[in-house]
């Protein structure tokens, strides 16, 4: 009879824990090492286990064999972003990351794979929200929100101000509705101490301010595509991608539109401070978003952490 070999239990685990392949190999996914690799440097680490005839070992055992695997298999930058994703585990509070840009920039694509690395189960688009009023409020109660984010200008109630651009004020108008949704649900995540992914053109610097929330950690982004050829053919790729439902002749008659509202959204996030992760190649553009919301997170949590250990005395 071939013998099986006993679970390596985590001791610091309650009920001690068996150590997983998956859920290491899905850690190190997150570093942006591809899955075939991921899943050899975690047996790697099993193996290492194996050959010291370990039992039990803490959590810091294994993080540390995970740093030295990471720096031998695929060099130091992947272990210290492990390091780095090891630290945003362990904040005491939900994270909340908000992606704006214009139409058809990615933000979808980027909003899931940034999910799936860090082990967040809820995304939400701000077109859901939208649609959601729309079962709410009638088209004459709100006409902004019965049209494309592009298009919103037609749903206009008020005359445009002289000199301004019809096109900006409606879509001005439709993210004013938008962001109180928006704003609910991040209070609720706060609540109830869930991390969520919130991505949509209605994610627009200025009209939130991340630091309001002070029982989550929110990270706000920008992304754009400075190509206009590479912007165009992201939505050829989208119609094919959606069979038809998401026409290419829809977005192509009203790409002035969507680039005025790309470059007025990237302003904005000049002026308020924002960061702009300019999308290129879809893996670069992925570990670029992660370092930028590891670092917002880690230095937030230690903002919040120093405040609390150092209250204000009286009279200051």
């Amino acid at each position: 009879m071939p013998t099986t070999n006993p679970p390596i239990l985590i001791k610091d685990e309650k009920h001690g824990l068996p150590y997983s392949k998956g859920l290491m190999a899905q850690s190190f996914t997150a570093t942006g090492l591809s899955p075939a690799r991921a899943y050899l440097a975690a047996q790697r680490i099993q193996d290492e286990m194996r050959e010291r005839d370990l039992r039990e070992v803490s959590l810091d055992e294994i993080q540390s064999m995970a740093v030295a695997v990471l720096e031998e298999q695929a060099g130091p930058e992947f272990a210290r972003r492990y390091m780095k994703l090891r630290e945003l585990a362990n904040l005491d509070r939900p994270l909340v990351i908000l992606i704006g840009g214009t139409t058809g920039v990615g933000k979808s694509t980027i909003a899931t794979e940034i999910a799936h690395r860090l082990g967040i189960t809820r995304i939400v688009s701000t077109d859901s929200i939208r649609e959601v009023m729309r079962g709410i409020f009638t088209r004459d109660l709100m006409p902004a929100i019965y049209e494309s984010s592009f298009n919103a200008w037609r749903g206009l109630r008020v005359p445009v101000p002289h000199g301004a651009n019809p096109v900006i004020v409606g879509f001005r108008e439709q993210t004013a509705a938008v962001i109180t949704g928006i704003r609910s649900l991040i209070e609720r995540a706060s609540v109830e101490g869930e991390s969520l992914v919130i991505e949509g053109v209605h994610m627009v610097p200025g009209y939130i301010e991340p630091s309001q929330f002070k029982n989550a950690s929110v990270v706000q982004m920008l992304v754009t595509v400075d190509d206009e050829e590479a912007h165009r053919s992201h939505f050829y790729i989208r119609e094919v991608q959606t069979d038809g439902t998401r026409p290419f002749e829809k977005y192509r008659a009203n790409f002035g539109n969507i680039r005025l509202l790309g470059r007025y959204i990237e302003d904005l996030a000049v002026e308020h401070g924002i960061p702009i992760v300019h999308s290129h190649q879809l893996d670069r553009t992925v570990a670029e978003v992660l370092e930028l919301v590891v670092n917002a997170a880690i230095r937030g949590d230690d903002r919040t952490a120093s405040l609390q250990a150092s209250p204000a005395t009286e009279g200051e």
